[in-house]
């Protein structure tokens, strides 16, 4: 939960849609948490946290967290973003789709049809 953002779907909505795109991966599950992220992942027993990065701008601010993190306990590991998307962010996408531009493919089928329904309920 990052208090600092706002996001159009509940967590319990974003969790859902997340669910559905990995329930291909038996290693791969869904959870939220408040609080350091360092203490969730000692909770649960996480090693290692991996974030991805889109451009020099994130990792400035990730490296930081990472050092933090690391000296807390629990290292990052960074994975560049595939340059076709590099330029993705959810502020974009929500912006594009509120304006009634086309956002299939730039998310995942059941994320683009939740967000059409959500922002036409808004309308």
């Amino acid at each position: 939960v990052n208090r600092n953002k706002s996001g159009l779907f509940s967590v319990e909505e974003r969790m859902a849609l997340i669910a559905e795109n990995v329930k291909k991966f038996p290693n791969v599950s869904v959870d939220t948490g408040s609080g350091l992220l360092v203490e969730y992942c000692k909770k649960n027993g996480v090693q290692a946290i991996v974030k991805g990065l889109r451009a020099v701008t994130d990792f400035d601010y990730e490296l930081q967290m990472a050092q933090m993190n690391s000296r807390l306990g629990v290292d990052t590991l960074f994975v560049a973003t595939n340059p076709e998307y590099s330029f993705l962010s959810s502020s974009i996408v929500k912006e594009i789709a509120k304006f009634g531009g086309d956002v299939a493919g730039l998310v995942p089928d059941n994320v683009h049809q939740a967000l059409k329904a959500q922002l036409n309920a808004k309308s």
